[in-house]
């Protein structure tokens, strides 16, 4: 699907995420949100899911998650109902401690690392469901790739990425959290960023 984002980022901008939601799911034919259930990824998941209750949602986990953090992910995909489809690495992480360990990112091993963790459950998913419109919660601020992007964006092979919520501060979020009375969790790791500010490498 071509789109002209300088158009479409222009005529959404002021627009609320339910009705930005709204726009993408009106021509959307296999639309899928992605997360990890990470702090305040249960904005997007209630957003969307108010628009399309029935919307796929891929969970890459990458086996490394915190206690409270799969605690925090089984009781929204509860709350919220959600249609999950679980994707994991293809080694177990007892197995990869073994073998590889966690490599820091200096280590040459990093980027076998985060590709076994990270990305090949991602492309696997992506392949599997082939989805025309992404929903991410993507935002303003959180890393310099992302602050160059906008509302709506499209990934190298066409899809279309939409991130309801690109403008909003985590204040903001925090009032929208307690209006719709929601938890959050912040007690979060990813493996493959250590620095909160560095990019995970599928949104690139």
């Amino acid at each position: 699907m071509s789109l002209n984002l300088t158009q479409v980022n222009a005529e959404l901008k002021d627009k609320s995420p339910a009705e930005i939601i709204a726009w993408a799911i009106s021509f959307a034919k296999n639309p899928v949100i992605t997360t990890n259930f990470r702090p305040y990824e249960v904005a997007i998941l209630k957003a969307v899911t108010d628009v399309q209750k029935d919307i796929k949602v891929i969970w890459c986990d990458t086996g490394y998650n915190t206690m409270q953090t799969y605690k925090h992910a089984e009781e929204i995909i509860e709350k919220l109902n959600l249609n999950i489809h679980l994707y994991t690495p293809k080694q177990t992480a007892a197995h990869r401690n073994v073998v590889l360990g966690v490599p820091s990112v200096e280590d040459p091993k990093h980027v076998l690392f985060t590709e076994q963790v990270k990305l090949e459950p991602f492309s696997r998913a992506m392949k599997e469901h082939q989805p025309d419109v992404w929903f991410t919660n993507l935002r303003k601020g959180q890393t310099a790739f992302r602050d160059s992007i906008d509302v709506v964006s499209q990934s190298k092979d066409g899809v279309v990425k939409v991130s309801p919520f690109y403008n909003w501060t985590d204040k903001e979020l925090d009032a929208y959290l307690v209006e719709q009375n929601l938890p959050n969790e912040f007690t979060y790791f990813d493996p493959t960023k250590v620095e909160s500010n560095r990019e995970c490498g599928l949104h690139i």
